[in-house]
């Protein structure tokens, strides 16, 4: 068996905090917002998502890559993680539906990986100190060159990323003749949330992130969607305009992660950076008009002001997070506009949530009935 060559790497996050570990694959340098993901698994899916622009992702689960990679495990057309920091990263998979290996796939796209790091420790450390920007490398080991260059890297506050992911031109999804049609806003959509749409007889207009309303209503769509997407959503100011046309043509809008946050703030509600974010795939939400809890997929380091939320009269908490209370879904009270924080469509994670797809196609049809 041919073993993975290795040579020491060191990371460095912006405080001036360093781990040490071993580069796997091409080795050399890479930047971006560090951050964790506790998902057991989806590691593909997690990669692959358009959310994770620009972040070097930390996994928790000890062993990354020993079921391979496959082409129906992909949630975009690349890989989107800035880096990869990890335990033990396996060379051998088992897993009859597999292609291919990991270390193919990320080696082929130039990603830059760190095995053989103490990543309880690291994920400790970001937990309790919070998400910033950090520096990966096993080409530079000098401390004092890696704070140079990463001095140099933007903060993800107030930076905006969906223009780096979203799709150049227009594109359909879908059965053509499908029943219901939705024009969506691609802020970084993934593969799945699409599926889910699909697969409840929806035919999809997917547009750029900045399109405006006028040229998604050309589509003579039923309803509208706002999908997931990277980076602080207040940049966004095409996207929210687009939104509050949506909603003063009162057709059903549903929101997604951070097509989530551009309706809080297309309806008068600020945003913030959280601490470290909510990203795996066992988050527990309590439903407010079931009272039961659900067990979501997240992924996102901005929310919405809970503060503000509950004093807006037209909006009203629909789901939230039980750890620490944040909002995870709304619903505009006059208007067919409901959205969630979480992802519905998993990809990675449990299937708690999907019937939101369901709620969404029901908001459309009776939107329908009343014309």
């Amino acid at each position: 068996m041919e073993y993975l060559e290795k040579k020491d790497a060191i990371i460095l996050l912006e405080d001036g905090t360093i781990f040490h570990g071993k580069a796997v694959g091409i080795g050399g340098t890479a930047t971006g917002e560090i951050c964790f993901n506790t998902g057991t698994t989806g590691y593909q899916e997690i990669f692959s998502d358009p959310s994770y622009f620009g972040q070097i992702m930390v996994t928790t689960n000890a062993h990354i890559g020993n079921y391979g990679v496959s082409v129906n495990d992909e949630e975009s057309d690349s890989i989107k993680i800035a880096g990869l920091v990890c335990k033990n990263f396996s060379e051998v998979y088992s897993r009859e539906l597999a292609d291919s290996d990991l270390l193919t796939l990320l080696k082929n796209q130039n990603l830059v990986i760190i095995s053989d790091v103490d990543t309880r420790a690291l994920v400790s450390y970001i937990r309790d100190n919070g998400s910033q920007n950090a520096i990966i490398s096993s080409d530079i080991l000098d401390k004092d060159s890696l704070k140079s260059k990463l001095s140099e890297v933007p903060s993800m506050k107030g930076l905006e990323l969906a223009s780096k992911v979203s799709c150049k031109q227009p594109y359909f999804f879908g059965d053509e003749n499908a029943p219901l049609r939705v024009s969506a806003l691609d802020l970084g959509v993934k593969k799945n949330i699409l599926r889910n749409l699909a697969s409840r007889g929806v035919y999809i207009k997917v547009f750029p992130y900045n399109t405006t309303f006028k040229d998604m209503q050309q589509f003579n769509p039923d309803g509208y969607f706002l999908s997931n997407g990277p980076g602080d959503p207040e940049p966004l100011i095409d996207a929210i305009q687009t939104t509050r046309e949506i909603l003063d043509a009162e057709k059903p809008l549903f929101g997604i992660c951070l097509g989530h946050q551009v309706i809080a703030l297309a309806n008068g509600i600020s945003t913030f950076k959280m601490h470290n974010g909510h990203r795996g795939i066992n988050h527990p939400i309590k439903n407010v008009a079931t009272g039961k809890g659900e067990i979501t997929s997240q992924n996102h380091g901005f929310a919405i002001n809970r503060e503000e939320t509950e004093a807006n009269e037209n909006i009203k908490i629909t789901h939230y997070h039980l750890n620490d209370n944040t909002v995870a879904g709304i619903k505009h009270v006059s208007k067919p506009c409901f959205s969630v924080q979480y992802h519905p469509e998993a990809g990675p994670g449990p299937n708690d949530a999907t019937y939101l797809f369901d709620q969404f196609i029901e908001l459309i049809n009776q939107n329908k009935d009343l014309k």
